[in-house]
Formats: C-alpha cells, sequence, structure tokens
C-alpha cells in the first residue's frame, strides 16, 4: 500500500520561507515522478510542481516559478518543496503525489496516490 505523509507547513509572514517534506512509502521510489498541487478553499486543486523519477528535472506552475523549488532524496524516499518569497495567495492545503507519467504531467488525473495534505498560510 502507497502511503504518502506531508509535513512542514505552518504559518509564515509574506516574504519568508517554508520547506515541506513528503515521506514515501509502499512503491519504488525512484521510479515514479513526484508532484505538488495545492487547494485553496473554495478553489480547485492547483499544479505546484513535479520533479521527474529519478531526480533528472523539474517543472513548475506559472505562479510559483522562480519561487518554489523541488526536490527529492531517493535514498530516503522523501520529495521536498521549498517555498521562498512566500505571498498570502500561496495561502493553501499542500499535496504530494506520485505519478508513472513522464513528462509534464499537471492534471490530477495523471497521479496515482495522494498524502493527506499539510495546511501552509502566509499572513501578510
Amino acid at each position: 500500500q502507497v502511503q504518502l505523509v506531508e509535513s512542514g507547513g505552518g504559518l509564515v509572514q509574506a516574504g519568508g520561507s517554508l520547506r515541506l517534506s513528503c515521506a514515501v512509502s509502499g512503491l519504488t521510489f525512484r521510479s515514479a515522478g513526484m508532484g505538488w498541487f495545492r487547494q485553496a478553499p473554495g478553489k480547485e486543486r492547483e499544479f505546484v510542481g513535479v520533479i521527474r523519477r529519478g531526480g533528472s528535472s523539474t517543472y513548475y506552475g506559472d505562479s510559483v516559478k522562480g519561487r518554489f523549488t523541488i526536490s527529492r532524496d531517493n535514498a530516503e524516499s522523501t520529495v521536498y518543496l521549498q517555498m521562498n518569497s512566500v505571498k498570502p495567495e500561496d495561502t493553501a492545503v499542500y499535496y504530494c503525489a506520485t505519478t508513472r507519467y513522464f513528462g509534464v504531467v499537471q492534471e490530477t488525473s495523471q497521479y496515482d496516490s495522494w498524502g493527506q495534505g499539510t495546511q501552509v498560510t502566509v499572513s501578510s
């Protein structure tokens, strides 16, 4: 059974930084692409970014490009989301997810397993 557990969320001031973690078990981690999504109240789940299997490359949504960075530690089966220069509009529940697909995978339907989410709140 695949399990994903996010951590690291919390309250941060605008302009600050936060690092989220997602620990994965139950699959061959290095063979999975790992994505981050977020969902604000009353809005659809939004693609944040993805790191391809093996950590070869990353791709980000326009709203976070240049501010957020995804990395992975295959030895620890963990993926990270480094959030810098955060804005109030970054407030959301953040989810990590696994994908078997390679390439630009931005749709929630392209992801197989999801974590429970971690709340990030950015104060102005």
